[in-house]
């Protein structure tokens, strides 16, 4: 997770060492959300039908040689074509957290999730910080550079380590994917799950996208390193996801879901006065990831209970939905920015908050059945 957010501290120093203007270096974060949604929905379902303990070596590889490119780039369109590749290949991080799901107990699942779940978020968030300090010792070249190393490492570790288990699926690839959009089609607890994750993370990348612009210009003129930092407060949000996923195997995951989403609204009302104080920003952003990170455990935790014989398509339509849901946001964010600097984010950013709540509250309570539909042979879960 962490290479789709080491250009977030880096737009500036990227922009003049590509010789680019600063709106086209932060098309950066937008292509490696894209590239991460392309690989969600065209790589990850085939968890379910390939041979997983080659698969991710395998994709972890193309995702080293990627990021080697990124650093040795010296035109815009070859950096940023290298960075949708380097998205895609990110996603098969997703591809373990069903497989995990699958070799732990039913019980502890959610757990399970929460863990893993608190890995992915700390590479996210702390890749901010070391992008931020690694650059302005010895240049941004290098953070992208390091990064290839540490993922053609990573991918030999996995190679050796990742148990084996056959696939059960006998499909072709085409069939597997409509496979995918049939399970969103006859599930609504996953429909209403990818609605708000998707919409939480809008949220989240308008925040880190936005800091960036705030941290760097008037009041503030951090520095590249110092904006890093604040990727620390992120690393709050971790904390909750091991309790969150405890809560869930409980049977808590509703009530976590409606907190989490009132807290994702609440928090921009806090970071609006961020624009002349720090203490609101800080106070705000660690709020609102710890909000997003425990409605990402919950949301997790109950799909994975929908569809059982399919996770890696279940993870595929939820995950595709979320990191478009990302891709938007920060495609908003520069719009908003621009048309009103960090007031304009401020009310973009609560309006995705109040959405998230209200989807959630209409879509828990409602359950359409489709005209003369007949009962489902297994027991609906709440959502």
């Amino acid at each position: 997770m962490a290479n789709l957010y080491y250009g977030q501290p880096l737009l500036d120093a990227i922009a003049h060492g590509l010789h680019t203007s600063p709106s086209t270096a932060a098309l950066l974060i937008t292509l490696t959300q894209v590239g991460y949604a392309a690989g969600l929905l065209f790589l990850l379902p085939l968890g379910d039908l390939v041979n997983r303990a080659k698969f991710v070596p395998l994709m972890s590889l193309a995702t080293a040689v990627s990021l080697g490119v990124m650093a040795m780039a010296t035109s815009t369109p070859l950096f940023l074509a290298a960075a949708a590749a380097a998205g895609a290949g990110a996603s098969t991080a997703q591809v373990l957290i069903p497989f995990a799901t699958e070799l732990a107990p039913v019980q502890h699942r959610g757990r399970v999730v929460g863990t893993l779940s608190m890995g992915l978020l700390l590479g996210s968030v702390l890749a901010r910080t070391v992008a931020g300090y690694l650059a302005e010792l010895a240049g941004w070249r290098t953070v992208y550079g390091t990064a290839a190393v540490a993922m053609a490492l990573l991918a030999l570790v996995l190679r050796l380590r990742m148990p084996v288990v056959a696939p059960t699926v006998r499909l072709g690839y085409g069939a597997l994917l409509v496979s995918t959009v049939r399970i969103v089609a006859s599930e609504p607890a996953l429909r209403v799950r990818m609605l708000i994750g998707g919409l939480s993370f809008a949220g989240f990348s308008v925040l880190w996208t936005a800091l960036t612009m705030l941290l760097s210009g008037p009041p503030y003129h951090y520095s590249v390193g110092t904006i890093g930092l604040f990727g620390l407060l992120g690393a709050i949000g971790s904390l909750a996801a091991r309790p969150v996923g405890m809560l869930a195997d409980r049977g808590h995951g509703s009530l976590v879901t409606t907190l989490s989403c009132l807290v994702l609204a609440l928090s921009w009302v806090v970071l609006f006065f961020g624009g002349h104080h720090i203490a609101p920003v800080i106070i705000g952003a660690a709020t609102f990831t710890l909000a997003v990170q425990a409605l990402q455990v919950t949301n997790q935790s109950r799909i994975y209970q929908l569809a059982t014989d399919a996770p890696s398509r279940v993870n595929s339509a939820y995950m595709t939905a979320y990191f478009v849901g990302g891709a938007v946001g920060s495609g908003l964010t520069s719009a908003a920015y621009g048309a009103g600097t960090w007031i304009g984010v401020c009310v973009l950013g609560l309006a995705l908050g109040v959405c998230t709540l209200i989807s959630w509250v209409f879509g828990s309570t409602r359950r359409p059945q489709p005209s003369g539909a007949q009962p489902s042979r297994r027991p609906s879960l709440p959502t």
